[in-house]
C-alpha cells in the first residue's frame, strides 16, 4: 500500500460519478434559491403581464444560468480549498489535491471546475477519458494539475 498521498492512484470513474451524483443535491438547492430570487425580482421589478415568468432563452434566463454555474463553482472550489472535499465526496473518501498531494491553488480549482463543466457538456467525455489515460486521469485532472484520490478507510 502506498505510503504517501502523491503515490496513491487516482479515484476510479465510478467513485467520481457517485460523488457527482451526491453533489447534484446541494447544487439543486443553490439553483432553487437563485431561481426564486430571480423570479421574485422579475415579478416585482418587471414591466410585464401578471403571472408571466422569465422567457426561455431570454437574456435574463441566460444570466440566471450563469449565476447558477458561478454559485455551483463557488460551492465546489470553496469546499475543495477548505478541506479537499465537497459534501458528495465525503461518503466515498475522495479528496482533491495537487500533483504533490498538497492543497491546490484557487486558480487550479477554478480551472478544474471549468474543464469539468466542459467535460459534462460533452456527455462526460472527459470523465470517460480516465479509462484510456495511462495514469487514470480525467481532462479536468490534467488541465488543472490536480488529482482526485480515494483515502483509505480509517477504523
Amino acid at each position: 500500500m502506498p505510503s504517501s498521498s502523491s503515490e496513491r492512484s487516482p479515484a476510479l470513474v465510478g467513485w467520481r460519478l457517485l460523488a457527482l451524483l451526491y453533489d447534484v443535491f446541494p447544487a439543486l438547492a443553490l439553483w432553487m434559491v437563485l431561481s426564486a430570487a430571480f423570479t421574485l425580482g422579475y415579478t416585482f421589478l418587471g414591466h410585464h403581464a401578471a403571472r408571466e415568468n422569465i422567457a426561455p432563452f431570454s437574456l435574463l434566463q441566460w444570466l440566471l444560468w450563469l449565476c447558477c454555474w458561478l454559485a455551483t463553482g463557488v460551492y465546489a472550489t470553496a469546499s475543495w480549498r477548505r478541506g479537499g472535499q465537497t459534501l458528495g465526496m465525503r461518503p466515498w473518501r475522495l479528496v482533491v489535491t495537487d500533483a504533490a498531494g498538497q492543497a491546490p491553488s484557487t486558480h487550479a480549482l477554478w480551472r478544474r471546475y471549468a474543464t469539468g463543466t466542459l467535460s459534462l457538456l460533452l456527455g462526460g467525455l472527459g470523465f470517460w477519458w480516465a479509462w484510456i489515460d495511462r495514469a487514470g486521469l480525467t481532462w479536468h485532472d490534467r488541465a488543472s494539475g490536480t488529482r482526485l484520490q480515494r483515502r483509505p478507510k480509517t477504523a
